[in-house]
């Protein structure tokens, strides 16, 4: 098997056409397909259904997709590795990344990592903690800040988790409320601003509400986190949020839940079968950093835990716990918490 006929094969199984996988690969359509031919017969094993129009994945060709991706992107990170220099004046980073964190604390570690190693490319996945455990699984990112419980599931991952955060309820700052905190319950009869399917923040929300008894009522759904905000601050309802994305929303005000305060945890991930690159680790320690940085100088948003990597050193000798799935009160963001292997 060649690393090509993998090329190749993914091409045609991308477009559905032979034609058009020969000009994407940059190849004659007849060399394509000997080479397509030429990996069925070493697997025993058509790949496509071939019909005049329609070429369409055989079920072997179906399993060998995933591999064949994985296969590809594992050459091309062992290609950088090998050519990266040590000083990091060259390289890429794939980091994945929630939308919630992408649009908080993410964009200053990406700047200060940037200052320091201005030659590495920097290619920016924004997705749901879900798609991104799969792209790391097919090699498609190199590291991946994700959130709980999702990291817990897959044996696959090797992850630190560095954050714990409490939701919220995000209403207009003009809204007349007639409370100062939420239930869960209070959630039955007010319209929410739903995020879109496969959102973590939904998927947490709706099992929430539905441990409680009930079926939340949707005034709109379907967005993303910038469009959830701005939907909330127009008056078309309330939404759950991570506590973080408030910041500078000042339209917005963030109500908190009743103890126990529903939480998430925010963990860095990358495979256990990939040393992460050059450009990853240096990534991971810069993020580490900052959160360190930002809990020693009072500096993390209300709501908000670093949790300090096991072995790492701390200016302030860094006290533990563990991360669990809810608070049992108002968190102090002046609060370190170590990580231990529950997590």
């Amino acid at each position: 098997m060649q690393l090509q006929q993998l090329v190749y094969f993914l091409a045609v199984a991308r477009t559905r056409h032979f034609t058009r996988a020969a000009e994407l690969t940059h190849v004659a359509q007849p060399s394509l397909s000997k080479q397509i031919h030429c990996l069925e017969r070493e697997l025993d094993s058509e790949l496509f259904h071939r019909a005049r129009g329609n070429v369409t994945l055989t079920p072997a060709g179906e399993v060998l997709v995933p591999f064949a991706k994985r296969i590809l992107a594992d050459v091309e990170t062992a290609r950088l590795q090998v050519h990266e220099l040590a000083e990091l004046r060259q390289g890429r980073l794939r980091l994945g990344a929630t939308p919630s964190l992408c649009t908080g604390p993410l964009a200053h570690a990406l700047a200060g990592f940037h200052v320091r190693y201005p030659g590495i490319q920097l290619v920016i996945d924004e997705s749901g903690s879900r798609d991104l455990v799969r792209q790391l699984a097919e090699g498609a990112i190199d590291l991946a800040m994700i959130t709980s419980p999702v990291h817990r599931r897959d044996p696959t991952l090797d992850t630190v988790p560095i954050l714990r955060e409490q939701l919220t309820v995000a209403v207009p700052r003009t809204m007349g409320l007639d409370l100062d905190s939420f239930r869960i319950e209070d959630l039955r009869d007010r319209p929410l601003v739903m995020f879109r399917e496969g959102y973590d923040l939904r998927s947490m929300t709706l099992t929430a509400c539905q441990r409680a008894g009930f079926q939340p009522r949707f005034a709109i759904e379907g967005g993303e986190m910038d469009a959830v905000l701005s939907f909330v601050e127009a008056g078309l309802g309330i939404a759950v949020v991570p506590s973080m994305v408030l910041q500078g929303r000042t339209q917005l005000r963030g109500v908190p839940f009743v103890p126990p305060t529903p939480i998430r945890t925010i963990a860095l991930a990358h495979r256990t079968d990939v040393r992460p690159t050059r450009a990853a680790e240096e990534f991971r320690t810069t993020l580490v950093q900052l959160f360190s940085d930002a809990h020693a100088q009072g500096r993390l948003p209300a709501g908000v835990e670093f949790i300090a990597p096991v072995g790492a050193p701390s200016a302030q000798s860094r006290r533990g716990s563990t991360s669990v799935e809810q608070s049992s009160g108002p968190s102090s963001s002046r609060t370190t918490r170590h990580a231990n292997s529950s997590e």
